[in-house]
């Protein structure tokens, strides 16, 4: 973590005890200007004074613990390495400083042993905790910019009933200001009509219960309310409509399908990890235990926007022969449209990677993706080159080529994995993706 308690040489044991009365830390550290990434020149810890035995005058710098008797790491050290080495010296604090000798961060045994207790805990990819905040419709306009800025994950309106025009104006404000940058959720509903609105308005989530809770007294002072479990059931109902009506990327289904296959693995204690790919390696999360790595896995598919312009499958497969160097059981989830333009790296790929991994392969398709609908003379771009060419979709023949070369594609892509023993799911955007996985593992 960046310091946030920092002192200067030329302070006194005054400021050292107002820091720690402002912060709450114990650990400080001493730099040559007293900022968070200056010079370090030691630390001050509740070890290094006596408050019944001093003044309050005495300055910093006659009673630190000095940088030539501390243990420090360079800025390339990994948390691992630098847990290793907090275990290794008995230390309570570990400071990583750069070439230069200034200050980057500090690593604390605390922080491992509290990760250790809490295994679901929810975290950050900075390793903090994930927060959430409430707000109102009222003052919105300060509280929103406030919370943002002091690192709120996501936003709730808290209201005792969510239908109303003065929530869709607090979510408004929000996307103007932010975009789908700031998570914010909306409520409380009971009914379709609530849902709607709130979903419509932009809400990322929909709370749902009026009058529900032991000492809520909405419908004493209000009059309205619902049972919980009639709410729960009609708004259930209305979120599938919505779902379907707004349409099933293949993103979300990858996303749900991965988050099946990765708390499966966690019941079974296995460790789970990810490769994010385009035409490049975009992200690699290395395989560990627990649910709050599955949930921030979970945080980066459905934020992950890959750098790279198009697809090569033949690049993850590399990637995890030379990085985990242990029999994995893998999973490629992918709509597989790429594989044939990869052909000659894809199959050399698959090949060795089926050879020292258990690979299995989920498609993911949408059935527009191999039907042309009639739409007359119309410009269509590939997703994954950029090509753009005309096509006439009032043409039968014209669709019939389109829909012949698709279903030869993924002929050739099920008869290359067939071939390398790779056994394959094959997930419609609407359709059941915990049956067809049964299938698939029934069938192994």
């Amino acid at each position: 973590v960046v310091s946030d308690s920092n002192l200067k040489p030329t302070d006194t044991l005054r400021d050292v005890l107002d820091l720690f009365e402002q912060k709450g830390h114990s650990t400080m550290a001493v730099t040559e200007d007293g900022t968070a990434t200056g010079r370090l020149l030691g630390i001050v810890t509740s070890r290094d004074y006596r408050v019944s035995r001093m003044k309050g005058d005495e300055i910093v710098s006659t009673f630190m613990t000095p940088l030539d008797k501390l243990v420090t790491a360079p800025a390339s050290t990994t948390l691992k390495k630098a847990n290793d080495i907090i275990w290794e010296h008995k230390l309570n604090s570990l400071p990583i400083v750069d070439k230069k000798g200034n200050l980057k961060y500090f690593v604390f045994r605390k922080d491992y042993s509290q990760h250790k207790e809490n295994p679901d805990e929810l975290l950050d990819k900075n390793k903090s905790y994930v927060v959430g905040a409430g707000i109102n419709t009222r003052d919105y306009e300060k509280r929103v910019p406030a919370l943002v800025k002091a690192g709120a994950d996501v936003l709730c309106i808290d209201s005792s009933e969510g239908y109303t025009i003065w929530q869709k104006r607090t979510i408004d404000f929000v996307r103007e200001k932010y975009g789908d940058s700031v998570k914010i959720g909306a409520g409380n509903v009971v009914d379709r009509e609530g849902f709607r609105f709130l979903a419509e308005a932009g809400a990322d989530f929909v709370k749902v219960g009026i009058g529900g809770g032991s000492i809520c007294i909405t419908r004493e002072t209000k009059g309205i309310g619902r049972g919980q479990a009639s709410a729960v059931i009609e708004v259930a109902a209305a979120r599938d409509e919505y779902y379907k009506e707004t349409g099933v990327t293949k993103k979300n289904v990858i996303t749900e399908v991965a988050a099946t296959l990765a708390f499966s693995a966690a019941k079974n204690n296995d460790k789970v990890g990810c490769i994010l790919f385009s035409d490049r390696i975009e992200k690699f999360i290395p395989p560990k235990k627990g649910r709050s790595h599955i949930l921030m896995i979970i945080r980066e598919l459905v934020g992950f926007e890959p750098s790279g312009e198009s697809t090569a499958l033949s690049v993850p497969l590399r990637y995890l022969v030379g990085v985990n160097k242990k029999r994995t059981t893998s999973f490629l989830l992918s709509d597989l449209v790429n594989a044939e333009a990869d052909n000659e790296h894809f199959d050399d790929a698959l090949k060795i990677a089926s050879s020292k991994h258990d690979i299995m392969a989920v498609r993911i398709y949408d059935e527009r993706d191999r039907t042309l609908p009639n739409v007359g003379i119309v410009e269509v771009a590939d997703s994954e080159t950029g090509r753009r060419e005309w096509l006439d979709t009032s043409s039968r023949r014209v669709r019939d080529y389109w829909q012949q070369s698709y279903d030869r594609a993924m002929d050739e892509v099920r008869s290359r994995l067939s071939h390398n023993r790779i056994d394959i799911a094959e997930v419609a955007t609407d359709g059941d993706y915990v049956k067809e996985l049964i299938k698939m593992f029934k069938q192994r």
